[in-house]
């Protein structure tokens, strides 16, 4: 099927005519086309935007509020419909869409559509001098989002819901590799009375559609998640034009593993935050640090925990680890299995294609462990972003706190210890925006989520979405 924009409410083909192959990754195959919209199609879309802004920045909180929630109750009420496009379109098992990447979508819309009831400004009295300060939050106007596509609706909607929230108006573009969901978004907010052009989707490459809204002169902030080399290229560019940027970016995140943990529960979570959704998260544990005392039990009961994970097809219930989203990022993934083997990595198990019968041409691959000699390799270094993770011993927490922060990047960290005093010297220590102890990836939509050195710039999540997403302005009153 052809995808199209959604551009003040309705779906239109690119005005170039031009159009980019959809594979479908678990069996290769070309299922769809989606525009590569051009400049001229993002303009369309601003001026949607741009006409609809007036009367959507004026809408009262309650209004956009039931506007919102309406929009996650149709998420949910179609469930299945939206899981299954997400799993067809990313390759990640349709159990994984169902109970995570969908409801989580439906959550951003219901949580920012409460939310913006909440946000609150402040005032200030001055004494003596007989004035009031107080602050406005005002919205900015017509924002860029450009997500990306290991989790495709949750974090699209994860940058509009508080955009919208906030009183503007939305150019957005996902990930043209899974743009699925998306388009499918679009029905939802008419069905759900979303005024035309609040939120237009254009489809496209990131060199030309992304570029297009990131260079416009009249859209004033930029709202970005992916690799950090993108986020450094949409800074150059929207810094010198005073644009506001969110910059969430990429990771390479360490598991600090002491032996006075809760061993069982710290093995079970560890196999999910090193391979959920085919270790295609910006937040999996991927640099496995474990005390020395306790290193080769956990080896060897890792080995066999992971050994156990089932890769298959996506629709299977059975499926553990399904496809990788692209046939270019599975020989990234394998090039870095390559190197990892030239720098002295021993490979304890994976780190091989699979083939499931029936999809041969799928892009499928072992979740991979990879027990390194030192933290300065290539494998340790560099993120890799699929089903690989490495292991290395540790001695003490000087040691290891070196090796966790010796990195470029700084997004978040996970520390196992019933160590109460080591738990605050970690918490003040690790270089990261996101620390979690005893536990990964416990969200609470309330506090603020992005990273630190080349993991970003700025918050996301909660009031710092929507301070984000307005700009502050303090009036002084002499009375």
């Amino acid at each position: 099927m052809n995808i199209q924009n959604f551009i003040n409410g309705k779906l239109e083909n690119p005005i170039s005519k031009d159009w980019i192959d959809n594979y479908c990754p678990s069996d290769g195959e070309v299922y769809g086309k989606i525009p590569n919209s051009s400049k001229a199609d993002v303009e369309k879309a601003y001026q949607s935007a741009k006409t609809a802004f007036k009367q959507w920045s004026q809408t009262t909180l309650e209004a956009r509020s039931r506007i919102l929630i309406k929009i996650s109750e149709l998420l949910e009420a179609n469930l299945q419909r939206f899981a299954e496009a997400e799993s067809k379109d990313n390759g990640k098992p349709i159990g994984l869409a169902k109970t995570i990447d969908i409801p989580r979508a439906a959550s951003n819309f219901r949580f920012f559509g409460n939310a913006i009831t909440q946000f609150a400004s402040e005032s200030h009295e001055s004494a003596g001098q007989n004035a009031i300060n107080y602050t406005l939050r005002q919205p900015i106007g017509v924002v860029g989002c450009i997500s990306p596509w290991n989790l495709p609706l949750y974090l699209f909607t994860w940058k509009i819901a508080p955009a919208i929230a906030a009183g503007n108006c939305v150019v957005a573009k996902p990930s043209e590799v899974t743009p699925m969901t998306a388009y499918l978004l679009g029905e939802i907010c008419n069905e759900a009375g979303l005024p035309k052009g609040v939120l237009n989707i254009v489809h496209g490459l990131g060199t030309t559609t992304g570029q297009a809204i990131v260079e416009h002169p009249e859209i004033k902030a930029i709202s970005f998640t992916g690799g950090t080399a993108t986020g450094a290229q949409i800074a150059r560019v929207a810094a010198p034009m005073f644009k506001k940027l969110s910059l969430e970016l990429g990771g390479k995140n360490p598991n600090i593993i002491f032996a006075d943990c809760d061993y069982n529960e710290m093995l079970e979570t560890t196999v999910s935050s090193s391979f959920a959704n085919q270790g295609q998260i910006c937040l999996c544990g991927s640099r496995i640090f474990i005390e020395a005392s306790i290193y080769e039990a956990f080896k060897v009961d890792f080995v066999e925990k992971v050994k156990a994970l089932k890769v298959g097809h996506p629709a299977k219930n059975t499926t553990k680890i399904g496809a990788l989203v692209s046939k270019p990022h599975l020989e990234k993934v394998l090039s870095y299995i390559d190197i990892a083997k030239t720098e002295g990595g021993k490979i304890l198990c994976g780190g091989n294609k699979v083939v499931v019968k029936g999809f041969e041409n799928g892009y499928y691959l072992e979740p991979t462990i990879i027990e390194v000699k030192t933290d300065e390799c290539r494998v340790n270094q560099e993120e890799i972003f699929g089903p690989v993770v490495t292991i290395m011993p540790f001695k003490t927490e000087a040691d290891v706190l070196q090796m966790a922060n010796k990195i470029k990047y700084g997004l978040s960290a996970t520390l196992w210890t019933n160590n109460l005093k080591r738990t605050m010297h970690f918490s003040k220590q690790l270089q990261v925006g996101i620390f979690w102890v005893n536990t990964w990836m416990l969200r609470d939509l309330r506090t603020p989520f992005g990273g630190v050195k080349a993991s970003g710039v700025g918050r996301e999540g909660g009031f710092e979405a929507l301070r984000f997403f307005t700009e502050a302005k303090n009036v002084c009153i002499k009375y």
